[in-house]
């Protein structure tokens, strides 16, 4: 059943630390407690923010509306009735991601494992399309149930209804706002296929003399290399990659990588190169830099940290300064993946 509180502060919900108050708060355990709740006045007459773990937003000011805290659990896996080697295992909104992960890779489920330690919850994993080592969500997304708040109803989405892009979704446009995921469906595969082509994880694997990797050695692998470049949270605020890494037309990447040899990119489509985002910040001398209580961690500079009192405000401000900087250098306009509120 949920509780509603009022006047709450948002610090310990969001990664970045930013304490920014709600005027009302309500953390959500079912599907009933949303249709419960959605027939209350303060559900129909005031804005919603829907929350997950918190982990890639940024708060610029208090919110004077009713904020939701995803926590719907359980995780079940069933066999394929299509395809005897793939199992479909369905998870509640409110797993943290990294324990749906780790679960998949314990039962020997292939597909999740390059996505280990992403921050966030399963229920923001589709609208966000998260992606991590060569892999994204769209590879191993079956199926979603979103109650709409409009109608108190629960509708599906197949693979085709959520329009997946780079980092994006259909529940960051035409649907925005308009649906609350409560559970995802993954389809995996009993057989593995290794995906061990990003750079990184070949070096750790050659390191290692690991030949014939197993999805557990991908998932360590991946969570040895994140760890060695991101901060955690509980110990500094980020809220991990602040920024989208650019994709651009092949003759703008040969404009710049003629200018720039040592210009890190990687292939995206055709006539499309993804140019690597914390490498553009860093050329510019941003990588570790500290500017009042924010900056760039001082082992990636595509996250942006808290230091201990930052407000939203100046996070943002200080991201704008790195927009700048980067399309006077390269021509690149930098996009942030963090929602802004």
């Amino acid at each position: 059943m949920y509780s509603l509180q009022e006047n709450l502060s948002l610090k310990p919900y969001n990664t970045f630390g930013i304490d920014v108050k709600t005027l009302f708060f309500a953390e959500i355990f079912t599907e009933e407690d949303l249709r419960e709740l959605s027939l209350q006045p303060v559900f129909k007459e005031n804005s919603l923010l829907v929350l997950g773990g918190g982990s890639n937003m940024l708060f610029t000011r208090d919110y004077e509306g009713l904020v939701l805290k995803i926590s719907i659990p359980g995780i079940t896996a069933v066999r394929s009735a299509e395809n005897e080697d793939q199992v479909l295992v369905t998870a509640g909104a409110g797993i943290v991601w990294n324990d749906l992960v780790n679960y998949c890779v314990e039962q020997d489920f292939a597909g999740l494992e390059n996505l280990s330690l992403i921050p966030g919850t399963v229920g923001a994993s589709p609208i966000q399309n998260i992606g991590a080592y060569g892999v994204e969500l769209k590879d191993v997304f079956e199926s979603c149930t979103a109650f709409e708040i409009a109608t108190g109803e629960i509708r599906g989405f197949d693979f085709a209804d959520c329009q997946f892009a780079y980092r994006d979704s259909i529940f960051k446009n035409e649907l925005r706002g308009q649906y609350i995921i409560t559970e995802v469906t993954f389809r995996l595969n009993t057989q593995a296929r290794i995906n061990s082509q990003y750079g990184a994880i070949q070096a750790v694997l050659a390191e290692r003399n690991i030949r014939r990797p197993t999805i557990a050695d991908i998932s360590e692998i991946v969570a040895k290399i994140r760890v060695s470049k991101l901060p955690d949270p509980s110990t500094i605020g980020n809220a991990g990659s602040f920024f989208k890494n650019p994709i651009v037309k092949k003759s703008e990447y040969e404009r710049i990588a003629k200018a720039f040899p040592e210009l890190i990119s990687y292939p995206a489509g055709k006539d499309k190169v993804k140019l690597a985002a914390g490498w553009l910040i860093e050329s510019c001398g941003f990588k570790g830099v500290v500017e009042g209580h924010t900056g760039t961690w001082k082992n990636q500079a595509l996250v942006l940290v808290n230091h201990g009192g930052a407000t939203g405000l100046e996070v943002y401000s200080f991201s704008d300064k790195i927009i700048d900087t980067v399309q006077a250098k390269f021509g690149v306009n930098l996009e942030r993946e963090v929602n802004i509120l």
